[in-house]
């Protein structure tokens, strides 16, 4: 890994009077696999969607290189209106709005790049169905298909893995250490498995009374991608 590329100085959220994050200070380095944990409430999703610009932060600064590499995102499937009248391929394709142009359809290369993202995750065959007919962990494979499908330098994943069996979440997880490891892409994941987290990686950013630090995880990086 070389230096950060993402950095939090001082950062404050909150909703209305409540601070939820107080005072983040972070050096993410680049080419890191980083899980997120904390109880449930910590402020690990605020500080993922702050670190990604989609909520405003009361005070600080983050520092990202996002404006020219726009980072892949998983948030949980929930958030998409399951009544959205939308197919796979076109949520998937979602991800490519960055590289392409306004109201023109997807370029043949950009649609061989969705069926492959598609077809990393096994999602090939449903690709003309609507959002909405998919189970839960389909969904979440979908929009995992979304986010990875512009080959971003960093992904981002608030729970990605909590709609699949165990199977899928085995399969889901050794693709991102493989993205990780052979490509050194940044992988920064909200999970609240921390024992599976110790065997994939080495340190892990806690989250918790308001505060995030990056510590060491003991007996990290036992299973290879």
């Amino acid at each position: 890994m070389s230096g950060s590329i993402i950095t939090c100085e001082d950062v404050c959220v909150a909703y209305g009077r409540t601070e939820v994050l107080h005072k983040v200070n972070l050096e993410i380095p680049e080419g890191i696999f980083l899980p997120f944990t904390g109880p449930n409430g910590s402020g690990k999703t605020s500080l993922l969607r702050a670190i990604l610009g989609l909520i405003p932060i009361r005070k600080g600064q983050i520092h990202t290189p996002f404006q020219q590499n726009t980072a892949g995102y998983v948030p949980q499937h929930k958030v998409i209106d399951p009544l959205f009248p939308v197919s796979v391929q076109q949520i998937v394709g979602m991800g490519l709005y960055p590289k392409r142009r306004r109201f023109r359809p997807l370029s043949s290369e950009q649609r061989a790049a969705v069926e492959s993202a598609l077809a990393m995750l096994d999602m090939a065959e449903h690709a003309d169905k609507t959002f909405r007919e998919l189970s839960g962990g389909m969904k979440q494979k979908v929009l995992i298909a979304r986010a990875l499908v512009s080959e971003p330098d960093v992904i981002i994943m608030d729970e990605p893995t909590s709609e699949l069996d165990e199977q899928s979440e085995q399969e889901v997880l050794g693709h991102l250490l493989k993205l990780n490891r052979q490509q050194g892409k940044t992988v920064l994941i909200a999970h609240h498995d921390l024992e599976l987290m110790r065997m994939l990686t080495s340190s892990m950013c806690q989250v918790r009374h308001g505060k995030a630090s990056i510590v060491p995880i003991k007996n990290g990086g036992e299973v290879h991608a």
